[in-house]
């Protein structure tokens, strides 16, 4: 990949030699990789047994959980965050696991919506929960950087299962508990 940084670099018209860039090629490869690293992650190893019996059965909401990912369109990041909720079904996730599994799957090249529509299920997969929600709202620097140039613009994407899809009373007090403070 280095050695790839370093045709892209000489490709733009720079000096590939100039003291600002001689290791860039390194330091740019060593953040792709980092970018991208839950392609070597598994749901099985993240979650690693953090589910743990519960009779809990109200809402369980982690709010603006940040996420940094990359536009698989155009390398570029998109940056925001994202709010994920399961009704438990006799079965509770490990705090950090929720935060770790968004990671995971923000950590590829993404589009928002399949995130989104990522982080519901494996959600779903591994508490079995009566109902998953998830809304995440990010920034895209390839809309704001290049292209239209709309600096204010932010995308939202949610993805309802179970519960919060069939009931709309139960979605409706996900989407109200996201606006308090």
């Amino acid at each position: 990949m280095e050695k790839l940084y370093k045709q892209i670099i000489s490709q733009v018209g720079e000096d590939v030699n100039r003291q600002g860039l001689v290791d860039t090629p390194k330091r740019a490869a060593k953040a792709m990789s980092f970018l991208t690293s839950g392609y070597q992650q598994s749901l099985e190893n993240i979650v690693n047994g953090a589910v743990f019996d519960s009779d809990a059965d109200d809402m369980v909401i982690v709010k603006n959980i940040e996420l940094y990912s990359m536009c698989e369109h155009h390398l570029l990041p998109f940056i925001g965050k994202c709010h994920v909720a399961y009704l438990p079904d006799g079965k509770v996730l490990g705090l950090s696991k929720v935060a770790r599994i968004v990671d995971m799957y923000a950590r590829r090249l993404q589009i928002q919506e399949q995130l989104t529509t990522q982080i519901a299920d494996s959600i779903l997969e591994v508490t079995g929960a009566k109902g998953v929600a998830v809304v995440v709202e990010a920034k895209h620097l390839c809309m704001m950087m290049r292209g239209v140039e709309k600096q204010n613009s932010q995308m939202t994407t949610s993805s309802m299962l179970g519960q919060f899809r069939k009931n709309s009373e139960t979605r409706a007090e996900f989407l109200s508990l996201l606006k308090m403070g």
